[in-house]
């Protein structure tokens, strides 16, 4: 329960980092069944700032979503841009990649911009090491994101904001279960596992996420940043994981790429120029209700704006769904039987890209993943 409504779980949250589901309002949000929506602190400081949102009453009331909000603090990001920063014990100096102002974010100023925007959830601000790094900028990235965390948890915020730590620990299960051993001890109201899906193979992820779990409490919400895939959430819930974010719906979307329940389907190729079906037959979208995949292929490689919000609004329908029945597989406690089912309907073709633990608790081999950044 958050000061913005209940929200169910498991649950997935679509990515407006600038407070902006890219081409998608919150009333459509809504209708797809979204309560809590991921907004990025480190962008949103940059612009319009998080003083003026404060001016215009919050965050909620500026974007005109009534659900709840869960600002990242922006410590991915401070990595995907590390040419322009430089982290210290005391924070992170960094310049803007909009206009190159100089900003130094600490820990505390972290918690101060997430309280101005007024968000339901907020997250610490965390040493994310990019993949691979050494054992000793991993080891150093566990320190500094503990010590931070102490910080972020002693800066005053509002009383209904709710505050998670972030795991980190790179490829290592040792540094990962110290991590999580030390943020549960400074007890946050959850926790999350981040700088995970970064380059490494699906089965070193799924090791990974396995072994930190064992530390972080199931009372608490556990939270997988930056990774989501369906396969994905399918096997995250397998594993105890509660929340979820990622681009890829929408990124996807813009690129043509339409999630449906026997997998993927590349909107741009030929053999649909003449297919009259909707993107998915199972699907109940406005999208797959009126337009067929031939006018979906003409708006796509005819560049119109609506071929995108279409493709867009079809996919977060999708991630919706595919969530809705998660939860209801899990209220009938049928959720091994949904999981099977799930791979049958794609005739075993995800089975190879995601780590299906074997009996004795081992990952199987899985390809490599590409890169999904919170963006």
């Amino acid at each position: 329960m958050t000061a913005h409504g209940q929200v169910p779980t498991p649950a997935f949250m679509p990515v407006g980092s600038v407070g902006t589901v890219k081409g998608i309002d919150p009333e459509e949000l809504q209708a797809c069944g979204f309560r809590m929506l991921l907004c990025n602190a480190y962008h949103l400081l940059l612009r319009p700032g998080h003083h003026l949102i404060a001016e215009r009453g919050g965050l909620h009331r500026f974007i005109g979503w009534s659900g709840a909000i869960l600002t990242d603090s922006g410590g991915f990001q401070l990595v995907s841009l590390a040419g322009l920063s430089r982290v210290t014990d005391e924070g992170v100096w960094f310049k803007s990649h909009v206009d190159g102002a100089l900003y130094h974010l600490t820990p505390e100023r972290c918690i101060e911009v997430q309280r101005a925007l007024g968000s339901d959830i907020m997250m610490v601000l965390d040493d994310c090491p990019p993949y691979p790094s050494p054992l000793e900028r991993v080891r150093e990235a566990v320190r500094r994101t503990t010590s931070w965390a102490q910080r972020c948890r002693l800066t005053s915020r509002a009383s209904h904001q709710a505050l998670f730590g972030i795991v980190q620990g790179g490829t290592n299960h040792e540094l990962r279960r110290q991590s999580a051993r030390e943020l549960v001890a400074q007890e946050f109201d959850g926790y999350a596992v981040g700088g995970l899906s970064l380059g490494e193979d699906k089965s070193v992820m799924w090791a990974i996420l396995e072994s930190t779990l064992t530390e972080l409490p199931d009372t608490h919400p556990r939270y997988l940043m930056g990774v989501g895939r369906p396969e994905d959430l399918v096997e995250g819930v397998w594993r105890g994981i509660d929340l979820f974010d990622c681009v890829m719906p929408t990124r996807h979307g813009r690129t043509g790429w339409l999630f449906t329940t026997t997998g993927r389907v590349l909107i741009k190729q030929a053999q649909y120029a003449r297919d009259d079906a909707p993107i998915d037959p199972l699907c109940r979208c406005p999208v797959c209700r009126k337009y067929s995949r031939a006018y979906l292929r003409h708006l796509f490689l005819a560049r119109e704006m609506l071929g995108v919000r279409l493709n867009t609004l079809h996919n977060l329908w999708y991630y919706g769904m595919l969530m809705e029945e998660i939860r209801a597989a899990i209220t009938a406690n049928r959720f091994a039987e949904f999981r099977a089912q799930f791979y049958a309907q794609r005739g075993g073709m995800m089975r190879e890209e995601t780590s299906i633990t074997t009996g004795n608790g081992s990952p199987q081999p899985a390809g490599t993943m590409e890169r999904e950044e919170r963006t």
